[in-house]
């Protein structure tokens, strides 16, 4: 068996790896570029593989960092299958089709604005495609084994989104595991991830491989904040994940509004997306914290506005409000729509729910940029920009070795990190060295691993 790393090595997107036996080849994973140009232009670029010798692909979960790319596959003539859960074949509806609107609808406004250094510029793939891409999945249960050729594979939770897996394979004698994004033991809405299984070989994720979670509360954070901005007159602004991220600032938000921490503000969920993710959150209510009367808690405190002209009467808003719309980067979608308007306004507070890749819009904003490119125009900061802290979905390096030992893994298992900045993978490395049996070591651009 070998293993070709094509993604999520030195950055934590564009997962791919290619997964080869004398007669079977599959893509665990297949997502797309973000953050920094360099790492985006990788999405044009061809794969090192004959595509039309590609026998399926297996999906850990729906975030674009994982899935994203898929469409354009089915754009190169891709049309075999794609196993995934249930769930996060349900989250690909949504989260597929919107990559593919957003591609698009940039295209045509770079196009039409001439802020484009191509003359006609071109989606990696549109929203059609997107759509057609979806026939390809073909849903399993966790811990169900099927077969793709000669590897055996099963699927286990693991915490982080909904659906989330880590993916299991047999072939050849060898059993490997990715572990996807590895969720948090104590996360407000998902259950913690399963224990893995003996295995030869491990490629284990490292996002927080060199940070802690703050042990502050973020209930006590998000409160803090909230009447900060309330007592400013002015308007909070949450760029969020639709998948997760979104559930867990809206669960938070009616548990403040229950215990009277916060007035009760107008809240608006200015993303389609995102309401339609969680309407399957709650379909899906096995899988997660959420209960019925959660759902309905939720739905009450917040107006959802799914149509354009809805979104656009939050400018008439003159008290104040808060308004959650993706994307959690603010790399795209409406908050970025939000932005131009109240960016400049020192009543305003940009909240951020998490990680932010390097390269992206809201990185440089947390890094204190005082002024920001918006569809083509520089836009300047004056708003209070903050991030919440706790509402991660990746386990922190601690969390995740507490996971690797209540594993049945031996000494003798190999572990390649992936899936983190190299600052991340290197002092994960580091750390598991001194305080586990393991000896990792982290994966390269383009290695190839042979079992």
């Amino acid at each position: 068996m070998n293993i070709t790393f094509l993604g999520g090595t030195g950055t934590v997107t564009g997962s791919k790896y290619l997964v080869a036996t004398s007669t079977t080849k599959i893509l665990v994973d297949c997502g797309l570029y973000q953050g920094y140009k360099w790492l985006r232009e990788r999405n044009r670029e061809p794969l090192p593989f004959n595509l039309k010798e590609l026998d399926a692909i297996v999906l850990t979960h729906a975030h674009l960092d994982h899935s994203g790319f898929i469409p354009a596959l089915y754009k190169q003539g891709y049309r075999g299958p794609v196993y995934t859960h249930h769930a996060t074949a349900s989250l690909c509806t949504i989260l597929l089709v919107d990559s593919g609107h957003i591609q698009e609808d940039d295209a045509k406004f770079y196009g039409k604005h001439k802020i484009s250094r191509h003359k006609n510029p071109e989606p990696l793939y549109d929203k059609a495609t997107a759509q057609a891409s979806l026939s390809l999945f073909q849903p399993v249960n966790f811990e169900e084994t099927f077969s793709i050729g000669d590897i055996e594979v099963y699927l286990q939770s693991v915490g982080h989104i909904l659906g989330a897996a880590s993916v299991i394979l047999s072939a050849d004698g060898k059993h490997v595991g990715f572990s996807g994004d590895v969720g948090r033991s104590n996360d407000s809405i998902m259950y913690p991830p399963k224990p893995l299984p003996a295995l030869d070989l491990l490629m284990l994720e490292s996002t927080y491989g060199n940070r802690l979670h703050d042990k502050e509360s973020p209930l006590d954070q998000l409160a803090d904040i909230v009447n900060t901005m309330a007592k400013k007159g002015g308007a909070l602004l949450i760029p969020s994940f639709a998948v997760g991220r979104t559930e867990s600032i809206l669960h938070l938000l009616a548990t403040l509004i229950k215990k009277e921490m916060i007035p009760k503000l107008p809240i608006f969920l200015d993303s389609p997306m995102a309401i339609n993710v969680f309407d399957i959150y709650c379909q899906y209510s096995e899988l997660n914290r959420l209960s019925k009367d959660d759902c309905l808690e939720i739905s009450s405190i917040a107006s959802f506005t799914k149509t354009v002209d809805q979104s656009k009467e939050l400018s008439e808003l003159r008290v104040p409000h808060i308004i959650i719309a993706g994307s959690g980067m603010a790399t795209g979608g409406r908050i970025l729509h939000h932005m131009k308007r109240l960016l400049g306004d020192y009543r305003t507070t940009i909240l951020f729910t998490g990680y932010l890749s390097g390269g992206t819009r809201g990185a440089k904003m947390l890094a204190g940029q005082n002024t920001v490119k918006i569809h083509g125009k520089w836009w300047p900061v004056k708003a209070d920009v903050e991030v919440l802290h706790g509402l991660s979905g990746h386990g922190d390096y601690q969390e995740i070795t507490q996971w690797l030992q209540s594993s049945n893994l031996h000494k003798k298992t190999k572990i390649r990190l992936v899936h983190g900045e190299p600052d991340a993978s290197e002092a994960m490395r580091d750390h598991l060295k001194q305080h586990t049996h393991f000896d990792p070591e982290v994966a390269s651009y383009h290695e190839i691993l042979r079992l």
